[in-house]
């Protein structure tokens, strides 16, 4: 099962303020929605609330410390790790998984993904949540895809890593 990371970020990194993503772009959740309809999505309970409903077309996984949390949505399951998240999904017979966010999620798995797919908008924001750094002496740039407002970057993890 491939774990991959995707994010939306600006050119300075940004990718949250005050709970929701600082910009909206049709065209990039259209990429989005292409690449993880079907696939199960992790996400952090902040990332969960700033959806407000659950993606459609997909298992929502969130991840909380609150034992007490619960949805009224069936296609949404809650963890209290991100660790019982993923042994789920290996139990699973998805080929692949996408880690949705936010900021403290990103930082939990990248060392433990296997791909990255971050598109970078054209414009640099304010905000108050980062995308972790990409360290690449453990990441190749696999490709890169133009659109109108953004810059898609395809990272696979070498294989030393």
């Amino acid at each position: 099962m491939k774990k991959i990371l995707i994010a939306a970020v600006s050119k300075n990194n940004i990718i949250g303020k005050d709970g929701k993503v600082p910009w909206h772009s049709e065209e990039e959740l259209q990429f989005f929605k292409k690449n993880t309809i079907g696939f199960p999505v992790i996400m952090g309970r902040k990332t969960w609330e700033s959806l407000g409903k659950p993606l459609q077309g997909r298992l929502n996984i969130v991840v909380t410390s609150n034992q007490e949390y619960s949805s009224p949505y069936h296609e949404v399951v809650f963890f209290f790790s991100l660790q019982q998240a993923l042994k789920f999904c290996v139990t699973s017979v998805y080929e692949k998984i996408f880690i949705i966010g936010g900021g403290e999620i990103y930082k939990q798995i990248i060392s433990d993904a296997d791909e990255m797919i971050i598109s970078e908008m054209n414009f640099e924001t304010e905000g108050d949540v980062y995308f972790p750094e990409i360290d690449g002496t453990k990441w190749v740039l696999d490709s890169n895809e133009l659109f109108t407002d953004f810059t898609v970057h395809h990272y696979i993890r070498k294989p030393d890593y």
